[in-house]
């Protein structure tokens, strides 16, 4: 049997894990951290559970994308699901109005055309592009014969461009940008494809996970190892061992060793890099992989409210203070926050009231870095004063929105860019991995594949990031080693 070894415990690495596993072989998955997970971890404050990356997921009704693909690994019957209003899944509240988010082609078009009548032909363009677009991604859509024409023009062309040249009326374009921060989205440099291919997602149904993203790590860990499998935590990877033509074993902080036959990383592919002392690796690889930006941080409140004083809101509210949705990530200690997605914890399916709900907003790290070099709980008065701050800031901005909610907080706790770090180890504390950047196309082409020929590179920035996003990129990893048409069908065999 052959031995996979991989790095890492986020989503994509317990997906492949997942995978391979059913495919035959000897899956070890290696976590640094005590907790496994990645972006699907959450924590708890007492009874309250909070979401720390994974807080709403789309494309999982019956017969939908991730549904196919959940039921694959084995992990459907083990993770519930909270439907989010179809009529308004996503709120846009911008310039003092609100707009909402409709699933389907019909509901999506007339909700949207009841404030803007004179765009209803161009908002039924938009969404058969964007249903185009997402269908050109063969991992997406599950098909294999795609227009390959479309699939490279709109990675090829900016989210500004593509929306402006579709939609006449400026508040509209505004408007069909507003969940900008599920992508950390840059009008003139993300690509209209991994607008496309989000907004299809959500579009085809929006959930959140009953209990908590978690839910979906620990189901995953189990199907591993009833096929057999290993997830161990607390094992901190220190070296990829080559020889002249491949990769041979994994080395932990301890010394133990991981003979492999395969070996994925499912960490930051910079941080990957690091792991290798090998000429298979060439130079002008890595200087291409260190200089692809990374999308920007995040700033969380975590609110914990009275008991039975907030309904439960069955939406994702973004808000936007300024006069464009775009820019967001950059301000300064003024403007600061420009934008806010506001979401409720799901406890139960379908509560009639909210335990917990977060704010998030964008954090850069140079507003953290003098505490870069510090340690979890040990980082001092003065950064424990900024977090405070920062919520501050961020709660007052938010009851404009919604009045009376600081009266309904029980406490509060934060994360900023350093909790990132600590907890996902993605540089700078980037909530989506590299950035993929229509002025860069080197940003575009990080793939799966390595020099190394058995060392395959698996996660958000391989891909896409979200749920849907970073198990397609799993399957596409896996691909290098099984093929397409095998995955394909047996897919199409769940």
């Amino acid at each position: 049997m052959k031995k996979c070894v991989i790095i890492g415990s986020g989503l994509g690495g317990l997906a492949c894990g997942c995978i391979l596993s059913k495919n035959g072989y000897e899956v070890t998955v290696l976590e640094q951290g005590f907790q496994i997970g990645g972006c699907l971890q959450t924590f708890r404050r007492g009874d309250a559970v909070f979401e720390t990356g994974m807080h709403y997921i789309g494309g999982v009704d019956e017969g939908q994308v991730l549904r196919v693909m959940m039921r694959y690994m084995g992990i459907d019957a083990d993770v519930k699901l909270s439907r989010l209003d179809p009529k308004g899944y996503d709120v846009i509240s911008f310039l003092g109005q609100h707009y909402k988010m409709a699933n389907g082609k019909e509901a999506f078009v007339n909700t949207l055309a009841e404030q803007f009548p004179q765009s209803r032909e161009e908002l039924t363009q938009y969404y058969d592009l964007v249903k185009r677009v997402a269908s050109s991604w063969a991992i997406h859509s599950l098909h294999q014969e795609v227009d390959l024409n479309t699939n490279v023009e709109y990675q090829t062309r900016s989210v500004g461009d593509v929306i402006d040249q579709t939609v006449s009326d400026p508040l509209l374009r505004q408007v069909l940008a507003g969940t900008q921060l599920l992508y950390a989205g840059e009008k003139d440099r993300t690509p209209f494809s991994t607008h496309a291919l989000i907004i299809d997602s959500y579009d085809q149904s929006a959930f959140r996970i009953v209990g908590g993203s978690a839910r979906v790590a620990d189901a995953l860990a189990a199907s591993i190892r009833r096929m057999g499998g290993k997830v161990l935590t607390r094992r901190q990877v220190n070296r990829i061992e080559c020889d002249g033509t491949q990769a041979t074993a994994v080395i932990t902080a301890d010394g133990e060793r991981f003979p492999a036959d395969l070996v994925i990383s499912s960490i930051h592919p910079a941080n990957t890099l690091q792991l290798i002392d090998s000429p298979l690796i060439r130079p002008v690889y890595r200087r291409r992989i260190a200089r692809v930006r990374n999308t920007p941080s995040v700033f969380t409140v975590y609110l914990k409210f009275r008991k039975d004083s907030v309904r439960y809101m069955n939406h994702n509210l973004y808000v936007y203070r300024g006069n464009s949705v775009w820019g967001c990530e950059d301000y300064d200690d003024a403007s600061w926050p420009k934008c806010l997605l506001y979401m409720h914890g799901c406890h139960e399916e379908h509560p009639e009231y909210a335990q917990t709900g977060e704010i998030m907003t964008y954090m850069n790290m140079d507003d953290v870095r003098p505490w870069a070099h510090t340690h979890i709980g040990r980082r001092g008065e003065d950064y424990e004063t900024l977090k405070r701050k920062k919520a501050e800031a961020a709660i007052e901005a938010l009851e404009y929105e919604v009045p009376g909610l600081r009266d309904s907080i029980e406490a509060y706790y934060t994360s900023t860019p350093l909790t990132y770090i600590d907890y996902t180890g993605t540089p700078d504390g980037s909530m989506y991995g590299m950035m993929k950047d229509v002025q860069d196309p080197g940003s575009l082409n990080v793939g799966s594949r390595t020099r190394i020929p058995n060392l395959l590179l698996t996660g958000q920035s391989t891909t896409l990031h979200g749920m849907m996003g970073t198990m397609a990129g799993s399957l596409v990893t896996c691909a290098e080693v099984l093929s397409y048409e095998e995955l394909f069908n047996q897919l199409k065999n769940v």
